[in-house]
Order: C-alpha cells, then structure tokens, then sequence
C-alpha cells in the first residue's frame, strides 16, 4: 500500500461517512473513495461534507470487479440484532444484521483482487457465539475499546481488523460537563451510548427522568445541580457531534433529530483515526 499516493477505500454501511473523517485525521491521503449506504440523510450529508464520494448505493449490489484495487475495506454492519439493548435478538440470522455476510462476501472478492488487502469491521459487544462467528469468518480475533476513553461517551464496541499492532487508546478523561455547550448540568461523567434514539427523545419529563434514574439509556442535561426533574433537556445537535467526536457542524444541513439518528448509528471517529493511525 502506497500512503504517500493515497489509496483506494471501500467503506460498506457507510452512514454519514466517519470513516473518511477518520482517514483525513490520521493524515492518510485518500485517491477513491466508494461508499455503499441507502438511507437519504445519511448520502447528503456525506456528500455536502466530501462531494467526491463516489456512493454505490445498496451492498447486496456491489460488484467488485467494477472497482479498481481497493486497499482497504471498512464497515460496521448493521448491529440491531446483536445488540444487547434489544430483547428479540436473531443474531446474524437477523433480517438486517445478515448483512454481514455481505461484508464478508465482498471482503473473500477484494481478497483475490489485493492479498494484502486491509480490512476494518466495526460491531458492537455481542453475545459470544455471534463473536466467535464473526471472528471464523474474517480468521482474526477483535480488540475491544470503549469510546469513553476518546470522549464523553460510553460506547463499547468491538473491532476486527487485520491492521498491524493496533493498542489501546491512552484516556483523555473527558467528561461529559465539559463539552455542554449551552450551559447546563450534569452529574454524569459520561453520556449512556448515543443511540438512532436519540432523535427520538420523550417529551415527558417524568419518564425521562425515571429511565435516567435507573441507568437506562438516556442522557438528560439539567438546568442546575438541583436536578429538577421539570427543568431539564436532551443534548444539542452540537454535543451529540462532540460525544462522537465529529468536526462541529458536520451533521449542520439536517434538523437536530434527523442528525441525532445519523450520529447515534455512527461511529466515534476520534476511536477510527487511532486504529488508522497504525496503518504502515
């Protein structure tokens, strides 16, 4: 792989594009890069940020043999029926996270283009034998970090990557005080894991309240340290750029709830630039 000339990059379940976020951070230089993603908000806000995305549209559709030389495929496959927030879980045989086999369909096709192909696949934790599956089929074992140590954010995630002597991020010890940027407060250290639910937040202050008091997945600001449950709000679009470390104004072409969707099923980028930090 030629870093100094830049390189080719696939990105599969592209979303709003943090992977080139991430790449332009850790100062590669990138020659192509094709996106696979469907969802409309997702694409324009991609495209405003780095118009010459070349989008590929639905993965079942790609055909590797029209792209040139990839470098490096990326990705984070749909994770709703892995994840341990939701209680029917189907795993991989799940209608939307079966969508991994096309990860690895495409990974097996690049192999035989480029053996030495890069690859990075993002999920998140999962019960052990969906892991175990996914680790036989890329022949590599995942390192697990949690976003909190990069940002203000609880995300543990796993990632299963053949990038060389990949560590551990050092902890910032950010906290989430520290990034409210319309004032407020909060007796968290961290936010819960931003969700695609965030764009939904409840409009009654007592459930919200009462699923924050019991370590749910909600993150409330108050207006004072009383913790008055009445006076309290949901996170600004611009503190959900921050818990995911994306440039602010990145998401600024949507409304507050259409990015809050994009920036919980995203990635934490500052998380994505450490890993590509490695590449050699």
């Amino acid at each position: 792989m030629d870093i100094k000339n830049g390189i080719n990059v696939l990105s599969l379940f592209d979303g709003m594009s943090c992977g080139q976020i991430a790449l332009e951070r850790a100062g590669i230089k990138v020659n192509n890069y094709f996106a696979s993603e469907i969802k409309p908000h997702a694409i324009k806000v991609t495209q405003h940020n780095y118009p010459n995305t070349i989008q590929l549209g639905d993965v079942t559709k790609i055909d590797v043999s029209t792209l040139p030389k990839i470098d490096i495929l990326i990705g984070g496959s749909p994770c709703q029926d892995l994840s341990f927030a939701n209680k029917n879980k189907d795993g991989l045989n799940g209608v939307k996270s079966m969508l991994f086999y096309e990860y690895v369909r495409i990974y097996n096709e690049l192999k035989q283009i480029n053996p030495d192909l890069l690859f990075l696949l993002e999920n998140v934790k999962m019960q052990k034998e969906w892991e175990d599956v996914i680790t036989t089929e890329l022949g590599i074992n995942p390192i697990f970090i949690n976003s909190s140590l990069v940002s203000a954010q609880m995300r543990k995630r796993l990632y299963w990557t053949n990038i060389k002597n990949v560590s551990i991020p050092l902890d910032k010890n950010i906290e989430l005080q520290s990034i409210l940027d319309i004032g407020g407060f909060t007796n968290k250290k961290k936010a819960f894991c931003l969700l695609e639910s965030e764009s939904r937040p409840q409009t009654c202050n007592w459930k919200r309240f009462r699923r924050w008091r019991k370590k749910s997945f909600v993150n409330i600001v108050f207006d004072d340290e009383s913790l008055n449950l009445f006076r309290n709000r949901v996170l600004s679009q611009t503190e959900l750029e921050k818990l995911q470390t994306i440039p602010i104004g990145y998401t600024s072409i949507l409304s507050r709830n259409d990015a809050a969707c994009l920036i919980g099923d995203g990635w934490t980028v500052d998380v994505i630039s450490w890993i590509f930090s490695f590449i050699k």
